[in-house]
């Protein structure tokens, strides 16, 4: 599933505007299915720093750990703690399943929009 109000990233990060200069960071629905069953993730912390394309947080499944990369640059102003102690939500929704919120972003870095990011799925399929 690919949800259209939703930015993406090659490496299969999402970002979601709220509409108040903050923005929330996720895994897509393909990642979360490629990775397998998640048993651990790795959060930023509050106040840290991220830079477009660099690690943010990391995924570990039964398969691998995984790095999740920021799409934007600017300052994490929140984490998702649930995930912490309940890393299987983003198999059960990825899109519900936010890692992080930014805020302070200036650069977005090279995203693409719904249409652009299932036709690169069916490209690397």
């Amino acid at each position: 599933m690919i949800k259209a109000e939703l930015m993406y990233t090659k490496s299969h990060e999402w970002l979601k505007d709220l509409g108040d200069g903050t923005f929330e960071v996720g895994i897509s629905d393909h990642a979360q299915e490629e990775l397998g069953d998640l048993v651990f993730v790795n959060l930023p912390e509050v106040g840290d720093g991220c830079e477009a394309g660099e690690p943010i947080a990391d995924v570990e499944s039964v398969k691998a750990v995984s790095d999740v990369n920021s799409p934007v640059t600017g300052t994490v102003s929140e984490i998702n703690e649930v995930l912490l102690d309940t890393p299987e939500a983003i198999n059960q929704d990825a899109y519900a399943a936010w890692f992080c919120r930014v805020k302070d972003v200036s650069d977005k870095g090279d995203l693409m929009d719904a249409a652009a990011y299932e036709a690169f799925l069916a490209e690397e399929a």
